[in-house]
């Protein structure tokens, strides 16, 4: 087959290339279809009990996590001038498209009593901006004088004061949602210039910038990988045809990727952002190893179409296989349940093979349309430091095999032991360097207002109208009593709440009022009461249409799944107790719930699937080469880095997360792939060698071990870029698969050889033993003299052998 294909493909270069070109046009127009992701979650499925009881929370109430969050510390916010550019603030902010309302000290409302209709009117407390001094600490005073205010917009013992905007979840989450957030940022900055530094917060606000990021990000790396991929082809190769060529190939992979990514609908999350440099990384190899084959064969007999055609014979099947390795460690997300990790698997495997077949395509064709190699080309064939590390790989492999052995065990006890180390925790924003702005001000309020998260209990009494029976009330207004008891928790709101400001309101807003409705006012103030859960009633955001379901609104710290599992337990017992799962159903929900537990999932199902995809790997090694000890051998050396890196993270204390968990499946898929070409050619010297089972272990690392040098050190230096990343789940992705790389070439260097070497009257006859899948074409050596190209004049073949194996 890959002779045939190896013929087919010089021969019809020109329609290969119109169609390639045709196929890239196509995938540019999907490219511009690609959008970015401005929603958390995504990583639970939807028929997980968290996520069914958050959707059940948005179908009764409004979304969570729809507010931007703007504070301020500074006295002179009391003086009139400053006080009149805050009200100035809020007012232009709630004209912006996608703002729905603003609230802060200079945008509350307060409840007007309207006994002709026996209801309470929301009015604005300050319609229009202060023009005395006087006027604005009357304002002031009045609202100190509103409970239902204090701790949730202002914080006197420090202070501070928030603007809650809230924006309109459906347009934000939506394609219409235009610069909204990057307008309402460009009016707070021109507020500073002219005042004081406004902190920033809120998950609108917070995933703008994440995605900003994401999308600057995508084009930096992927630009910084081209140039440091093209750096170090023209290191290896002194060859500007040989770097051009590869980028080529690369960038057309690029635009393919991203074209998959658009046509299939899918937004750019940030996993999904580092899938343009992954091809780039992934994709440089396989133009390695077709490279240095050609230029091999060609230094061998001088003929250029005789180096070509065995290429992609001699090349291509190997590389076949390391490419469905890698698309199945990808593919093993596919299995989850996540529909990040889906999507994010399904686009890398389909795109890491496309990348396979534009390699084994555009690599032949574009040295086909180029001149003759040049000596100078060839030079990295004769490289010394090459030809002493591989002579010092032989005699370690030769002579020190007990240590080698010994030094293998010692890394697998040591990662063990870091392994044990473990923990996992995740953050919302975590992934975020703790010097940048967000994470500065999120701290800051989270000091000074408890947190920015939402969290919510959501109670449902299982009876229409009985959310406002006082025994209820009672037990909401307990279990707030209880929430502000915790430190990492902000003032909490309910309808118990609102029922407070409205008695406080039906006694001309004396404070000492503030409280439930007592037997006898219930006669006089209860009317006054009905109309509260009403569309525009005060209450409208904490009871549902039937009055059967109310809410607890809360904010949570980000303390992340090792601090926040103990928090959840303590509420749910003291929720339990107040709410009977026996006559109530209560459940606690909310944005920072569904995210924290969707982590958790991802981080189970990641081990599900590394385990997965091992396995997977190793049915394929097997079909490659017919004998379970030879896959047993060959995963020992690209496990060991596995375990090297796992310990590693117990002792650098990195903990277990979504962006580092990938490191295991991503690491093991490409790493496999050097001890897919080292047995491919360790089986093709013992099928054709006329030596012994050491001088072919010996020739294959002397073939193949240039060539994994090589990309080793394309694929260390391309995932070392990410540590540069803002994001320090990036960051460790690449510090960690770096590593885990480069203890793989090592393994695969050494201690595969050495387990040859070991085992050798053990796996001898098996080595010879025929592969299931006979996808080497390992008894065709094909001797091609000259070869017809299309365009170019027919010339004599060898033999009629050659004739039959090309046709």
């Amino acid at each position: 087959m890959w002779a045939w294909l190896s013929s087919r493909i010089l021969r019809n270069r020109n329609g290969i290339l119109v169609v390639l070109g045709l196929i890239t046009l196509f995938m540019g127009w999907g490219m511009s279809r690609v959008r970015m992701s401005y929603r958390y979650g995504g990583l639970l499925p939807k028929d997980d009990s968290a996520y069914v009881q958050y959707e059940r929370l948005l179908s009764r109430f409004s979304e969570d996590g729809n507010v931007i969050v703007l504070a301020v510390e500074d006295p002179r916010l009391t003086e009139l001038g400053h006080y009149r550019a805050w009200w100035q603030l809020g007012t232009d902010l709630k004209n912006q498209p996608g703002v729905d309302s603003v609230f802060s000290e200079a945008h509350l409302f307060n409840l007007l009593r309207d006994d002709s209709l026996k209801r309470f009117r929301l009015r604005a407390m300050v319609p229009d901006p202060p023009r005395t001094q006087t006027e604005t600490d009357s304002i002031r005073q009045l609202v100190r004088t509103l409970p239902f205010y204090r701790d949730l917009l202002y914080n006197d013992s420090t202070g501070a004061s928030l603007m809650m905007v809230f924006v309109n979840p459906e347009r934000f989450n939506s394609e219409q949602r235009g610069d909204m957030v990057e307008l309402i940022d460009a009016r707070v900055r021109e507020f500073e210039a002219s005042s004081f530094k406004v902190r920033r917060s809120g998950l609108p606000y917070i995933r703008t910038v994440v995605t900003g990021l994401t999308k600057s990000e995508l084009r930096l790396f992927t630009g910084l990988m081209l140039l440091v991929v093209a750096v170090l082809l023209l290191l290896f190769f002194r060859s500007w045809r040989v770097m051009l060529t590869c980028l080529t190939v690369v960038a057309v992979a690029v635009v393919w990727a991203l074209g998959t990514i658009g046509l299939l609908g899918y937004p750019i999350t940030l996993v999904m952002a580092i899938m343009p440099p992954l091809i780039v990384v992934i994709g440089i190899p396989n133009c390695i190893f077709l490279i240095n084959k050609y230029h091999q064969e060609y230094a061998a007999h001088r003929n250029r179409v005789k180096a070509l055609g065995r290429v992609v014979y001699r090349v291509g099947r190997a590389s076949f296989m390391t490419n469905a390795t890698t698309a199945v460690g990808f593919g093993s997300f596919v299995i989850t349940y996540s529909d990040t990790l889906r999507q994010f698997g399904l686009v890398a495997s389909l795109n890491i093979m496309a990348v396979f077949v534009l390699s084994l395509l555009l690599v032949p064709i574009l040295f086909s349309l180029q001149g003759e190699p040049k000596d100078r080309h060839l030079a990295h064939l004769d490289r010394r430091w090459v030809d002493k590390a591989t002579s010092g790989l032989e005699r370690i492999v030769l002579h020190h095999r007990p240590l080698v052995y010994a030094i293998t065990v010692l890394v697998v006890v040591v990662g063990l032991v870091g392994v044990s180390r473990l923990r996992s925790d995740t953050r919302v924003v975590d992934d975020l360097p703790q010097d940048h702005a967000i994470m500065e001000d999120l701290r800051f309020l989270e000091q000074r207002f408890g947190g920015v998260m939402p969290l919510e209990v959501m109670v449902d009494t299982r009876k229409k109208g009985q959310v406002l029976k006082e025994a209820n009330l009672k037990r909401l207004a307990r279990l707030q009593d209880s929430l502000a008891t915790y430190p990492e928790l902000s003032r909490s709101l309910s309808v118990a709440d609102a029922v407070k400001f409205i008695k406080q309101s039906f006694y001309g807003g004396d404070p000492e009022r503030y409280a439930l409705l007592g037997g006898s006012e219930k006669t006089f103030i209860l009317p006054y009461l009905e109309p509260a859960s009403e569309q525009d009633g005060v209450a409208r955001g904490f009871i549902d249409a039937d009055r059967q379901s109310t809410r607890v609104t809360v904010q949570v710290a980000d303390i992340g799944t090792l601090r926040m599992d103990p928090l959840l337990a303590r509420m749910r017992v003291q929720v339990d107790s107040l709410f009977p799962p026996d006559k109530f159903d209560a459940v606690i929900t909310g944005t920072s719930v569904v995210f924290l537990e969707g982590s958790k999932y991802m981080v189970k199902n990641l081990a599900v699937s590394l385990v997965m995809a091992v396995a997977l790997i190793a049915g394929l090694m097997a079909l490659l080469l017919g004998s379970a000890r030879m896959v047993l051998i060959s995963l020992v050396p690209n496990l060991v880095p596995l375990v090297a890196t796992a310990g590693l993270m117990g002792f650098m204390d990195i903990p277990i997360k979504p962006s580092t968990i990938l490191v295991f499946s991503v690491a093991f898929g490409i790493a496999v792939d050097d001890a897919i070409h080292y047995l491919s050619r360790y089986r093709m010297e013992i099928k054709h060698g006329s030596g012994t089972i050491r001088q072919a272990v010996l020739s294959a690392l002397r073939e193949a071990g240039v060539s994994m040098m090589y990309t080793s050190i394309v694929l260390f230096c391309g995932f070392l870029l990410f540590s540069f990343s803002e994001f320090g789940g990036t960051q460790a992705l690449g510090l960690l698969i770096s590593f885990t790389l480069l203890v793989a070439m090592l393994t695969n260097l050494i201690i595969l050889p050495s387990l040859l070497l070991s085992f050798e009257q053990t796996i001898a006859a098996r080595s010879l033993s025929e592969p299931l899948l006979d996808i080497l074409d390992e008894d065709s050596d094909i001797e091609v003299a000259e070869l017809q190209i299309e365009g170019e004049g027919k010339r004599p073949r060898s033999s009629a052998t050659d004739t039959e194996a090309l046709n």
